[in-house]
């Protein structure tokens, strides 16, 4: 049988007569596991609701303070921690002991005294029903990645970014305070794919994404909005603190070429830049709008530039007259 590796070999002994515990102890060490031995069930379940908690257990039916099935019981409420496998080990061989035990949550049940090889294949059950669960674990996650993440930069899709809008503007108007979302266009892009071909393309998309993420703050939200579109939301921002963080990021795109198998290519980028939340709610579309108002503005004043949604676009029954004043001598 293949033994346990030391990325998963922790298991939990809870027995409290010491020859059996002794017994126990020399044969899973034998056979590779890392053993953790308690007296008591008070002990046992606390060791299992901890952060480290090992995912194999064998434990005694009859032991001081609590008895196995309720350490299993209290194990088995725990639904926010990884699965740990529970084998009971007990002299009562009746099918109704048999039915409690496994009812109260237990994985397995073996009885006293026990054959060595019975219990390793038992074990070995156990072990491969929780690297069962990990993989499946692992492939959910995955799916979600992909669900949620564009696969070419590795940053948030178009759908999560737009719902993070609509997340900031609640969060921002129960607070009344403002939040800013930044649309981004790399300028000229279509230039880069005709001279240098589309794999330099998205070479030069994925560079761009991490130019952005490491621009930001580490609670902003960076996503690509579509094309060579990328979005970002910020909360906690006026005016100044985002358009401060616009510039930050277009500096950060255009200052140094960026690499690709095709040579260094040099990009620019253009910024629209609009506020949200104060005392009212904004739709995400109506300020994406709004950002690409001032988008479309960046390129026809020559690109390579951040332009901040002026007073008339923004909505007027949510933004404090402080902040008009100020944004309309902004545009001025």
């Amino acid at each position: 049988m293949t033994e346990p590796n030391n990325a998963r070999n922790k298991i939990l002994v809870a027995e409290d007569d010491p020859v059996s515990r002794r017994i126990l102890q020399a044969f899973l060490a034998k056979w590779g596991y890392d053993v953790i031995s308690v007296v008591d069930g008070t002990e046992a379940a606390k060791i299992l609701a901890g952060d480290d908690a090992p995912r194999l257990a064998i434990l005694d039916w009859m032991m001081p303070g609590i008895e196995g099935p309720q350490v299993c019981r209290r194990v088995r409420e725990r639904t926010d921690r990884p699965y740990t496998y529970i084998l009971l080990l007990t002299a009562r061989m009746q099918k109704a002991d048999i039915f409690e035990g496994l009812e109260s949550g237990a994985d397995d049940y073996l009885t006293k005294p026990f054959d060595a090889q019975e219990l390793r294949a038992r074990l070995h059950v156990g072990q491969r029903i929780l690297d069962l669960q990990s993989s499946l674990i692992d492939a959910r996650e995955a799916l979600r990645f992909q669900a949620t993440h564009d696969p070419l930069t590795g940053i948030w899709n178009h759908g999560e970014v737009v719902d993070a809008i609509q997340r900031e503007s609640a969060r921002q108007t129960r607070e009344r305070g403002s939040f800013g979302i930044i649309l981004l266009d790399l300028d000229h892009f279509k230039r880069v794919n005709d001279t240098y071909g589309h794999l330099a393309g998205d070479a030069v998309l994925r560079e761009t994404a991490r130019r952005i993420v490491h621009s930001v703050r580490p609670y902003d939200t960076v996503g690509r909005y579509g094309g060579e579109e990328f979005l970002i939301v910020a909360p906690t921002c006026d005016f100044e603190s985002v358009m401060a963080l616009a510039e930050r990021i277009r500096h950060a795109i255009g200052s140094t070429p960026l690499r690709s198998d095709a040579g260094p290519i040099h990009i620019t980028a253009s910024c629209g830049v609009c506020l949200g939340g104060f005392d009212k709610p904004s739709e995400s579309h109506h300020l994406v709008q709004k950002a690409d108002e001032a988008l479309y503005r960046a390129k026809r004043n020559g690109r390579n530039r951040s332009e901040l949604a002026d007073a008339s676009e923004l909505p007027q029954t949510n933004l404090p007259p402080r902040f008009r004043e100020r944004l309309k001598s902004r545009s001025r």
